[in-house]
C-alpha cells in the first residue's frame, strides 16, 4: 500500500503542510510498529519542503504486533487535510488554511493467466460457405472465463493444437488487458497530483506546531 501526500498546486505554505504532515504520519505508523518508507518525492520550492510525497507502508515485518498489522489500527485518511495556521514565509498575508491532498493506493493486481480458467468447445473446422472440411471436430472455442474472452483456432489439423493455438491467442488478449490496466493505473497515479478539494477535510491541523485538531472527526 502507498500514501500519496501532494500539495496540489499550491503555493509553499501547501508544501510546508505537506512535509509536516508526512512527519506526523510517519510518527502514527512508527508508534504502532509500522514501517513506512519515502519511495518518491518531489522537492519543494524551500529546502525541506516537498510538492508530493509517495510513502511505501510495509505491515508485513515480523516484529509487528498481530493487533499492528490491522491497517485500522492507524488511521489511514483519505481525501483534503487543512492546517490552519499564519503563513510563516508571509508574515503580512491575510490567508491562514492551507490544503494538501492525501491518497492512499493500493497495488495494481494483474491478472495472471490460467489454463485451468479456460473452457474449451469443440467445433467441426469449416472451408468457404461453410462446407465441413470433414467429420473430426478438430476446432476449438476457447473461453477465458475471468475475462469472458472468447477466441477460436481451427488452422492446425489435430485438435491438440488448436487447443494449444487457441491458448496462446487468449493469454496475448490478458496480456493486452493488463498492459492496458497499468497504462490507466499509472495515469491515476499522476491526476491525483493536481486534484484538491478546498473543504470538508478529513483531518484538521493548527498552528506551527501542526496539531491535531482534536475535537474534529475523521471519518
Amino acid at each position: 500500500m502507498w500514501i500519496q501526500i501532494s500539495s496540489g498546486r499550491g503555493p509553499d505554505e501547501c508544501e510546508l503542510a505537506v512535509s509536516l504532515f508526512m512527519r506526523e504520519f510517519q510518527k502514527e505508523c512508527a508508534d504502532k510498529g509500522i514501517k513506512t518508507t519515502v519511495t518518491n518525492a518531489e522537492a519543494g520550492n524551500i529546502k525541506g519542503n516537498f510538492k508530493s510525497v509517495l510513502l511505501s507502508i510495509d505491515v508485513n515485518e515480523r516484529n509487528i504486533d498481530d493487533s499492528a498489522r490491522n491497517m485500522d489500527d492507524i488511521k489511514i485518511v483519505s481525501g483534503t487535510i487543512l492546517w490552519i495556521c499564519k503563513s510563516p514565509y508571509r508574515p503580512h498575508h491575510k490567508r491562514k488554511n492551507w490544503f494538501i491532498n492525501v491518497e492512499v493506493l493500493k497495488p495494481l493486481e494483474n491478472l495472471e493467466f490460467n489454463q485451468k480458467d479456460v473452457k474449451f468447445e469443440s467445433m467441426r473446422s469449416s472451408g468457404p460457405g461453410g462446407q465441413n472440411v470433414n467429420k473430426v471436430e478438430t476446432a476449438v472455442r476457447a473461453i477465458h472465463l475471468p475475462t469472458g474472452f472468447t477466441v477460436t483456432a481451427s488452422e492446425e489439423r489435430s485438435q491438440y493444437m488448436n487447443k494449444k493455438l487457441a491458448l496462446a491467442r487468449l493469454s496475448q488478449l490478458v496480456r493486452a488487458k493488463n498492459n492496458k490496466e497499468n497504462e490507466k493505473h499509472k495515469k491515476d497515479v499522476w491526476m491525483q497530483h493536481n486534484t484538491l478539494e478546498r473543504g470538508n477535510a478529513v483531518r484538521v491541523y493548527e498552528g506551527s506546531s501542526f496539531k491535531l485538531k482534536e475535537n474534529h472527526n475523521e471519518p
